[in-house]
């Protein structure tokens, strides 16, 4: 089979396919048959409704998902309400546009669920703006009942393919991991660029992070009940705690790639490393597809031989080397055999037969791994202040819309001057890098695809083919919106061309006036991104720099533990793990964001990538250092090793402080014994731990410079 039929597979059965497929029946169905009833007027809405509730149906627990749908029917119906009677008079409709845009958009504070309940709001007022229904009570009414339409429709899908979204999530989570395995296996390539690299992997660790919480979102917040349920769940759990695990022994392959490569750059070593680590790579790859896809695994290369034939490649090398060497390369070993131990328990899940229960109390230890999302009003009116970024925002889109409304009233633009405030409320995002990216691919795809609408139309006639492209073109549009937007918006514009030649309009004058209204409502969202209450990065930055250096504290506090001796409880270490994973993504997040920002509001752009690259080494690390001392037998190391941990955790602390902008008192040096004695190192894997700890101290130590460099 080749490579692209495999991809168009993979395509048609995932979730974004199904999600594709059932907003295009939520939303022609009714269309067509009240259509064939003569009563086309009544569908319309009815689809509106549907397509208004569909994009509130974001992935989640099905409990999470009904409830979520059925408040969006009800605000979707007060909204149109609010707004039919307001379009009696234009300073009534503006004064609607200007509350109801900022409510809608201060429902952001809820959550991404919430959010999107009130982007379903804002897309319905202004569809009620710009189509003024006579009779607004039934039409309020029908737009309801495509809601709960669409609703009964998600539970139906939800009832037939139960496991489905959280597959596919969990497959996506492996994919990404897999992905980032790859990044980390470059780094044995000589002529990979290490600061190119570590660019690569940060970003890719954020990407890693965001699919992680999908998951948690979707498995381990609601649990099933039924017994057969309770398995299968459980396999995608059990799954999912590997895959985490699995993530962490890659990030412990951390070491220094320099010095590694002056060592071994001539034996060869390090490409056959390389190799083998992106070999691990594939075969997680192909696990997540068979996850995603429900097929069966297919093994792709007999990974135990290649480790087999790496591991006697290492003696080779490390017998012609020092000490020191010879650990390395053990430990890198170690790394990959236990990586593919969880790879094999993982396809075991999938193929013993045999039903995994968990037991209750992992139950409750799972559910501290989810964030809890509030609804409580006194959050809303927490926002209600100048400094939240979320009421910057939702006064942001009252006045640009509401500027937009004037400019409408004001202009000629033709009957479908409604779309200037569509794309104002699309495009309009709350940091201006997304704005600004959302804003290119709107238009690039609003141009392509008016073009292609327009070829269509003339070159196809007859009707029912028209119908048959207009599915698929929604098809595309429904099914492409979370993977690419500037596809999904060329796909979008055909299938909004072909429904109003449909109505009777002219596809070419049409596409004018979509193309006019798209590029007058960009220039406005663009303008008001920029010039009213602009959200910049570089002003969140400290914030986020001071979580990331407490999680890394609060990462090597569970290290300095474990080399004094004490017991680490798995779920306290694996939650300090997570918060590290968070705070990075969070912070890599908002870096990339603010170099797509303008010049003169970016904020010493090396100084920051180099912060956020230690501290990527540091947690790593420690990953690398805990992992080692987790796996053996709880013993007391002696004063050489826990004073470089000790040191390093005044050194992040001394950090804080000069977020803080508090004065921070100078940590004392480290006294490093010039002779350690055969007692206090005893094999080679001591060695190699005191290496790690004294590594972790130095490059506490350049963290702590290089945020001084930063905020001098």
């Amino acid at each position: 089979m080749n490579t692209q039929t495999w991809t168009a597979k993979r395509f048609f059965t995932s979730e974004y396919f199904a999600e594709g497929l059932r907003s295009t029946l939520a939303v022609l169905l009714p269309v067509l048959a009240f259509a064939q009833l003569g009563q086309l007027a009544v569908g319309i809405p009815v689809s509106i409704g549907a397509l208004a509730a569909s994009l509130a149906d974001v992935p989640g627990p099905v409990v999470h998902k009904r409830n979520g749908l059925l408040i969006c029917t009800v605000v979707v119906f007060f909204v149109s309400l609010l707004t039919g009677f307001a379009l009696s008079h234009v300073f009534l409709m503006g004064t609607m546009i200007l509350a109801g845009c900022f409510f809608l958009s201060m429902l952001t504070v809820y959550g991404n669920r919430a959010a999107m309940v009130g982007t379903a709001g804002l897309l319905v007022l202004v569809l009620v703006l710009g189509m003024a229904p006579k009779n607004v009570w039934a039409f309020s009414g029908l737009l309801a009942a495509g809601g709960i339409w669409y609703l009964l429709l998600s539970m139906a899908f939800s009832r037939l393919l139960p496991f489905r979204p959280a597959q596919h999530a969990l497959g996506e989570c492996i994919r990404e991991t897999a992905a980032f395995l790859k990044l980390k296996a470059d780094f044995y390539s000589p002529s990979t660029s290490l600061d190119e690299n570590y660019r690569n992997v940060i970003k890719q660790q954020t990407v890693v992070s965001d699919k992680q919480d999908a998951v948690r979102e979707l498995l381990l917040r609601g649990r099933a009940q039924d017994r057969e349920a309770a398995d299968r769940t459980s396999v995608l759990v059990l799954t999912f705690v590997d895959v985490v695990d699995l993530y962490e022994q890659m990030a412990a392959i951390q070491y220094d790639y320099a010095t590694m490569r002056r060592a071994f750059g001539q034996s060869g070593i390090l490409e056959h490393i390389g190799n083998v680590v992106r070999l691990v790579a594939e075969e997680l790859n192909e696990i997540g597809w068979a996850i995603q896809s429900g097929s069966r695994f297919r093994r792709r290369q007999s990974l135990p031989a290649e480790l087999a034939q790496l591991e006697r490649r290492m003696k080779e090398v490390a017998a012609g080397g020092d000490q020191n060497s010879g650990a390395v390369l053990e430990k890198i070993y170690a790394n990959l055999q236990q990586m593919l131990q969880r790879i094999e328990a993982i396809q075991r899940y999938f193929t013993s037969g045999t039903p995994v229960a968990t037991a209750k109390n992992d139950e409750l230890e799972y559910a501290r791994f989810v964030t809890r999302q509030g609804y409580d009003l006194k959050l809303f009116r927490e926002n209600l202040t100048p400094t939240s970024t979320t009421f910057r925002h939702a006064l942001r889109v009252a006045l640009a819309c509401l500027f937009g409304y004037i400019l409408t009233k004001s202009i000629p633009l033709g009957l479908h001057s409604y779309w200037v405030l569509l794309t104002i409320i699309v495009i309009l995002k709350p940091a201006f890098s997304f704005t600004k990216q959302r804003n290119y691919q709107r238009l690039v795809g609003t141009l392509i695809g008016g073009v292609l609408g327009v070829v269509v139309l003339a070159v196809v006639q007859d009707k029912g083919a028209q119908l048959v492209l207009l599915s698929l073109f929604m098809l595309g549009t429904f099914s492409t919106q979370r993977i690419s937007y500037v596809v999904s918006v060329v796909l979008m514009t055909p299938f909004i061309l072909i429904g109003f030649d449909f109505l009777g309009g002219e596809g070419l004058l049409i596409a004018q006036e979509r193309i006019v209204d798209t590029l007058l409502g960009s220039a406005i969202a663009f303008a008001a991104s920029y010039l009213l209450f602009p959200n910049w990065e570089s002003e969140k930055l400290s914030d986020l720099m001071q979580r990331m250096l407490r999680a890394n504290s609060s990462y090597l506090q569970k290290l300095a533990a474990s080399v004094a001796g004490a017991e680490v409880g798995t779920i306290e270490y694996k939650l300090a793990r997570k918060e590290v994973y968070v705070s990075s993504a969070n912070l890599s997040a908002a870096f990339r964001r603010m170099v797509s920002e303008p010049k003169r509001k970016q904020h010493d752009v090396e100084g920051l990538h180099s912060f956020l690259v230690l501290n990527h080494i540091l947690s790593s690390t420690i990953a690398a250092a805990s992992s080692a001392l987790l796996a053996r037998p709880h013993l007391a190391y002696p004063e050489a090793y826990r004073q470089p941990v000790r040191q390093a955790e005044a050194v992040l602390q001394e950090s804080l402080l000069l977020l803080r902008k508090e004065k921070a008192a100078p940590a004392p040096e480290i006294l490093r014994p010039a002779n350690h004695s055969a007692a206090d190192m005893k094999e080679e894997e001591d060695v190699l731990l005191l290496e790690q700890l004294e590594f972790i101290w130095k490059i506490s130590q350049d963290i702590c410079k290089t945020t001084k460099a930063i905020y001098a």
